[in-house]
This record gives structure tokens, sequence and C-alpha cells, in this order.
């Protein structure tokens, strides 16, 4: 076994809010109002679409704001693993990960702990250079069970509203997450913060049309069904758990790169990486309203 080697769920896909497109000589993230499932290969004018993306947009190509899943693990941290992370952003490779407690970083020592203070108190991460960054691993189609479709993103409001329903779910099933029939829907909503324009997020819900006790009822008959024939997830997830433990940070080098193109773009966007980070920083809304005071001709209070 390679040492410091991270086993992260097998992903066959990928799932965007946005897209990086080139202006100005630059490649920046541009959000977007609708989902997009695409493969892992890309081409010069960007990723390659998945077929499912088409499968599930339908004959009239609408717009693809729901998705009909289900998670690989019963452990909601699993699903979605979810922390601060600061990237250096010339090679993609990881720098700091913590959680509000505690964090590893990369030094010329090694990997160290030290307390994590969260980006708001750390000098390091100072100018935005440290995120949330979450990593959701989801089973869409039946193709391949173990095969997983990531969406990543640095937006509180997806990290929240996610792990919140996967907790309220687990809960509420008995622990049986794995076997319920959900779904990832994509919701709008205006802030102050974004000045009344809309911003998106991730939600996780149960499909249209199914109860609550309806998709308890089916994910006991599943697990039945899955016990009988000898399918363990207790064991799926504590391999899960263990493969993750093994590494000093979970993202590969291959993938930091897209990462800090779309997340960490060569000018930073309002609204973050591809129309994954929803709210708007406070630096870029101190800069606006300076520009605007200064087109009045006066200074910002």
């Amino acid at each position: 076994m390679i040492k410091g080697l991270a086993l992260t769920p097998p992903v066959i896909g990928r799932i965007s809010i946005g897209r990086v497109v080139e202006k100005n000589g630059k490649r920046l993230p541009e959000k977007d109002d609708e989902f997009t499932l695409t493969s892992q290969i890309q081409h010069k004018d960007g990723w390659i679409t998945h077929p499912l993306d088409e499968t599930l947009r339908g004959s009239s190509g609408a717009k693809l704001r729901s998705i009909p899943m289900k998670l690989l693990f019963d452990d909601p941290d699993l699903n979605m693993r979810a922390n601060y992370t600061l990237f250096n952003r010339t090679t993609g490779r990881p720098v700091c990960v913590g959680d509000g407690e505690t964090c590893r970083r990369a030094t010329a020592e090694g990997i160290q702990t030290f307390e994590c203070r969260a980006p708001d108190g750390c000098e390091l991460a100072q100018g935005s250079q440290c995120k949330p960054y979450g990593r959701l691993n989801v089973r869409i189609g039946d193709e391949d069970e173990l095969g997983t479709f990531i969406f990543r993103t640095t937006g509180f409001n997806s990290i929240r509203t996610l792990m919140t329903r996967m907790r309220y779910l687990h809960a509420v099933s008995g622990g049986m997450l794995a076997a319920l029939p959900l779904e990832l829907r994509l919701r709008g909503k205006s802030t102050m913060q974004s000045h009344r324009s809309s911003v998106f997020y991730v939600d996780l819900t149960l499909r249209p049309g199914v109860t609550l006790t309806e998709a308890i009822n089916s994910a006991k008959q599943e697990r039945a069904a899955h016990e009988a024939s000898g399918l363990k997830q207790a064991d799926l997830d504590n391999a899960a758990r263990e493969g993750l433990a093994l590494g000093t940070f979970e993202e590969a080098t291959e993938d930091s790169v897209a990462v800090v193109e779309e997340f960490y773009p060569q000018q930073e966007l309002d609204d973050g990486g591809a129309g994954h980070a929803e709210i708007p920083s406070a630096k870029s809304l101190q800069s606006k309203l300076g520009r605007k005071a200064a087109a009045l001709g006066s200074a910002p209070d």
C-alpha cells in the first residue's frame, strides 16, 4: 500500500453548476442556473458532457435543475467531506486543510498539525486564500453501483444545506441513508450580500411524489434484500472510512489543478468559482461600494 494515498470514492463523472471560460486571455469561472453532468475528460472547450446529462434532460432538452440519485454510504461524513482548504495556486496542491479546530499543513519540515482558527482568524488565509471546500459523491443511474459523480463546492449554502439534510435523513430513517430514493435540487435565493441578485445552491430532498414514510419503507425493503444477498453496507462504510484516513490530504494533484482553476481563478469573480461559491465576499462588496462612491464624487462611509 502506498503511504499517504487517500482511497477516495470511485468517480465516473462530475456535477457542476457552471463552467470555466476564456476571457481576455484568462480562464475564469462562469456561473450557471442549472446542473451539468460531465465526464472526467476535458478538451479545449471544456469538460465533455456525460451521456446521462442528455438522458436526464429528456427529448425537450430542458434545463437540468434536479437529479435523481442515491448516496453510496450511510454515514453522512463519508458522502460529503467538507474542510477549510488552502491550495497552492501554482501547483494545485493542498497546503493546509482544517476543520475549525485543528489543521494539517504542509511545511518545510513535513506535514504538521496546528490550531485552525478558520479563514477570518488565520494569517495564512488572508486575501481569500482559504475557503470552505466540500466534495459530495452520489450515485446516478444503475450502470455502476459503486461509481459516483462528484459535486465540488466552496459555497457555505450548499455545504450547510447538504450536511443538514443528510444528518436529518440519517436520523429519521434509522441510519439507512444509502437506501433512500433522493434527488439533488438546485435552489435560488437573494440576499443583501448578493445585491438582491439570484444566487444558487444545492439541496438534497426526497424524489417528487414520495413521502418520508414511503421512502423509509422502500429503504427497509431494499436493505432487507441486500442483507439477504450478502451485501454488507456497514462493511462498505468502514472500508471507505479507513481508505480516506490513509491520506494526508484527500485531493489528488491532478484533480487539484482543475479545482484551483475553478475555485481560485486568475481573477476572483464576486460569486466565486463557477457558480459554486454563492455569497460574494465582503472585500468585493467594499470594492464595489468604493467604485460607486468614486463615481458620485464622494467617499464611502
